[in-house]
């Protein structure tokens, strides 16, 4: 069977500061290619609809998968799914991913009928079931499938993280792939899932609070097929055992493997294991990823982040010591006024840190579409980007705008200024004559990108598809309710992969 899977367009965010590797949608394709289908992949991030139509012309696919992450991407997916089916009736049509697995009846609803079912779930195993009964009309039947008619039985986790390797050979213009200075930029999978339960989050939920390994062994031979001088672990809490970081380190060196790494964490366990991030800093661990979230304890404690000020304080100063480069994340609460804005940048500009702005947003699969008392004031999937306001403002819905992009702009000159440019001159003629430009290109683009004309004016669009609201239940819904995989499914799953081990 011909398969084409897809990978929507950029959000905002991406389209100024990285550009990553589909890895979700090249594992889902190594799954496919495993059952002896003929794959094709193809990612709007790069590549345009119009590119999209062509390779529907060339390719003539009999199935067609889309990868749907970001909420945002709701609206064009469905969109692209209804123009496929006037184009190819027969082409059998569906949807998996992160946020498509909570509002999986929502999307088949808005598709009217031209989306054949949404996978909930982890994507790989099943993606191949589903394609095996395509023609028997069990597919409804099948765990974690979603169609008109009804829901199958739960979504079951993958028992091996290793069986299906990222088909990165599928890829095409890879060197637009990116984040910051790591121009070009391979994306890579050590672990998966979120033992915390911060109450922002959706991962947990998604995962069932589990937590599972690569084998050392497999994470390095995934690695070294990896062109890139850059990797990015995408791993959601990198190093929570240290064990497990060192092994894949010295299954990196035995193949003298070397390359510079990006890697998200958690200040606490930042500091528990400094040791591992030390070891992994002479590897090549030049940048880390910490969701501080809030600079009070305040705050910390409203998002359930289970840390304080004075371990990311201590975080903080544990990545200077080993010299790496630290990304903080702060969630810009929408009750915020100016003052509070003034706070976060005198803040900002007082560390050495890179700090970017995100802004509250309750997430489907989160304990905070649940509870958030303050009501929508948007029910548009498109501006659920953590870039837009989606509660009310204290602040008129302009000014909080002003003050947010003013606020990341101050940060940003602060790392992008005239000054900061001298000094990376080199790099970015280097890179250019490399044939690299996605640096040098995010430097000047951070007007163009943040434009609070540009944000407030997204609130007046004309709006296709709103989202379902659910619900409001002041409390922590039931499990039945917010998670994907149950916990007592994830355990054991976890359980398996630690008895493969």
């Amino acid at each position: 069977m011909r398969v084409l899977l897809v990978h929507p367009s950029p959000l905002m965010y991406s389209e100024l500061y990285l550009r990553l590797e589909p890895l979700g949608v090249e594992r889902v394709a190594a799954a496919v290619l495993e059952a002896g289908h003929d794959v094709r992949l193809i990612d709007l991030q790069i590549f345009s609809h119009r590119d999209y139509f062509k390779e529907l012309e060339s390719f003539e696919p009999q199935a067609i998968g889309f990868s749907l992450n970001y909420l945002a991407n709701v609206p064009e997916v469905v969109d692209l799914a209804k123009a496929t089916r006037q184009r190819m009736r027969e082409c059998f049509i569906f949807v998996g991913g992160h946020s498509a697995s909570f509002v999986a009846s929502d999307i088949l609803e808005h598709a009217q009928g031209a989306i054949d079912c949404v996978v909930r779930g982890e994507g790989e195993a099943i993606t191949q079931q589903l394609l095996e009964a395509l023609g028997g009309g069990k597919i409804g039947k099948l765990p974690g499938v979603v169609t008109r008619e009804g829901t199958g039985g739960p979504p079951k986790l993958i028992e091996d993280l290793d069986r299906f390797m990222p088909a990165r050979h599928l890829g095409r213009r890879r060197r637009k792939y990116f984040i910051g200075e790591l121009d070009p930029c391979a994306s890579i999978e050590f672990t998966r899932g979120c033992p915390w339960d911060c109450s922002f989050c959706s991962a947990w939920t998604f995962y069932g609070r589990s937590y599972r390994k690569s084998t050392p062994e497999a994470a390095a031979e995934d690695m070294a097929s990896i062109k890139e001088p850059n990797v990015f672990i995408v791993d959601d809490v990198a190093f929570i055992h240290p064990e497990h970081g060192f092994a894949i380190g010295q299954e990196l060196e035995k193949r003298n493997i070397r390359k510079r790494y990006y890697l998200e964490t958690r200040s606490d366990v930042l500091c528990r294991n400094q040791e591992v991030f030390e070891y992994w800093s002479r590897l090549g661990l030049a940048y880390m990823f910490l969701g501080l979230e809030a600079i009070d304890e305040e705050g910390l404690k409203a998002h359930r982040k289970r840390s304080s000020t004075g371990i990311n304080a201590k975080a903080l100063e544990v990545a200077r010591k080993l010299g790496i480069t630290v990304a903080i994340n702060l969630i810009a609460d929408p009750d915020w006024d100016e003052r509070r804005f003034e706070i976060v940048r005198e803040w900002a500009l007082s560390i050495p840190e890179i700090v970017h702005l995100t802004v509250a947003t309750p997430y489907p699969g989160t304990e905070t579409w649940f509870t958030e008392s303050r009501k929508l004031t948007t029910r548009d999937y498109r501006l659920f980007d953590i870039q837009h306001a989606v509660l009310p403002t204290r602040l008129p819905l302009d000014k909080f705008y002003e003050e947010l992009v003013k606020t990341q702009s101050v940060i940003n000159r602060k790392h992008m200024g005239f000054g900061i440019i001298k000094d990376v001159a080199f790099l970015v003629a280097k890179l250019a004559l490399q044939g690299q430009t996605n640096f040098a290109r995010m430097l000047w683009k951070f007007s163009k990108v943040y434009n609070p004309k540009r944000q407030y004016g997204d609130h007046f669009n004309e709006v296709k598809y709103q989202i379902r609201l659910p619900e409001p239940t002041g409390v922590r819904p039931p499990g039945d309710v917010l998670y994907v995989h149950s916990p007592k499914v994830a355990r054991a799953g976890s359980a398996a992969a630690a008895a493969h081990e």
